[in-house]
C-alpha cells in the first residue's frame, strides 16, 4: 500500500519539527521545509529517517509563490503525491507600531497568511486526487489579544485564521479537512527575536491558570488531532491552545 506523504513547512525545528517527528511516527513521509538553516533541516531529515520515513528537503521561502510552486513540482517529482499539509512556517517584525515600514509589513503578511493560500491551493490539487487530505495551521493568540512589538504578526495570524474558515467550506467537496492551532507563549527559538521574551514568559507563566506556559508539544497534540478522522466533523476552527490565559480579562 502507497505510503501517505505529509508536508510540514517551517519544520526544521521548533513545533513543526515536533509534528513531522509525530507524523513519521504514524507511518507518513515527510517533505521538510526550511528557510535558512540547511543544517537543522538535514538533522531533522535524519531522524524521521531513523523512524522509517522517506524524506525529501526542500528550502523554500513561502512567502514566494514561485517558490511555493517549485516545491511541489519537488514533491510531485519525489513521491506523486500529498495527503498532509501542515501550515507553520511563520516570520515577522517585531516593534512597535509607530515603527513599522511597509516592508516589515509585507513580509510578515507574506509568510504568514499568503503563504497559506498558495500553499493550499497546490495541496489540494495533490489531495484530490488521492481522495482527501489535510490541511492545518499554527496560528497564535495575538491574533485575538494585544501583545506588545506583536502588530505585524498579530494582523497576519488573524488573516489566517480567516482563511482557515474560507478554505474549509471551499475545500469540502475535494473531502479536504482546514482548521488551525492557535497557541499561548511557547519557549522555541522563535521567541528569541521578541526584545522582552523574558518578561513574557515570566508574566505568561504567572498568569496561566493551568500554571505553567504552553509546550512545543501542547501544540502537536493537537495538531496531530485535528490531522486525524476522528477530527474530520471539525472544519474552519481554531483550536486554543493557551491554559485558559485569554480567558482572563
Amino acid at each position: 500500500m502507497e505510503r501517505k506523504v505529509a508536508l510540514v513547512t517551517g519544520s526544521s525545528r521548533g513545533i513543526g519539527k515536533q509534528i513531522a517527528l509525530r507524523l513519521a511516527e504514524k507511518g507518513y513521509d515527510l517533505v521538510i521545509n526550511y528557510a535558512r538553516s540547511k543544517t537543522a533541516a538535514l538533522e531533522t531529515a535524519a531522524e524521521l529517517e531513523a523512524l522509517g520515513s522517506k524524506v525529501l528537503v526542500v528550502k523554500a521561502n513561502v512567502g514566494k509563490p514561485e517558490k511555493i510552486k517549485n516545491m511541489f513540482h519537488e514533491i510531485d517529482e519525489t513521491f506523486g503525491r500529498l495527503d498532509i499539509l501542515v501550515n507553520n512556517a511563520a516570520s515577522g517584525v517585531l516593534r512597535p507600531l509607530m515603527e513599522l515600514e511597509e516592508s516589515h509589513w509585507d513580509w510578515t503578511m507574506d509568510i504568514n497568511s499568503k503563504a497559506l493560500l498558495f500553499c493550499a491551493q497546490e495541496a489540494a490539487k495533490r489531495m484530490e486526487k488521492s481522495g482527501g487530505g489535510k490541511i492545518v495551521s499554527l496560528s497564535s493568540i495575538g491574533s485575538i489579544r494585544y501583545l506588545e512589538n506583536y502588530t505585524t504578526v498579530g494582523v497576519s495570524k488573524a488573516a489566517l485564521e480567516a482563511l482557515t474558515r474560507y478554505l474549509a467550506i471551499e475545500l469540502a467537496p475535494m473531502n479536504i479537512v482546514v482548521n488551525a492551532v492557535s497557541g499561548g507563549a511557547v519557549d522555541t527559538d522563535a521567541l528569541t527575536h521578541f526584545p522582552n521574551r523574558e518578561e513574557m514568559l515570566a508574566e505568561a507563566k504567572r498568569r496561566t491558570p493551568a500554571g505553567r506556559i504552553v509546550e512545543a508539544e501542547d501544540l502537536a497534540n493537537t495538531a496531530m488531532f485535528l490531522l486525524s478522522d476522528d477530527a474530520s466533523m471539525i472544519r474552519g476552527q481554531t483550536i486554543v491552545v493557551d491554559g485558559g490565559i485569554t480567558l482572563l480579562v
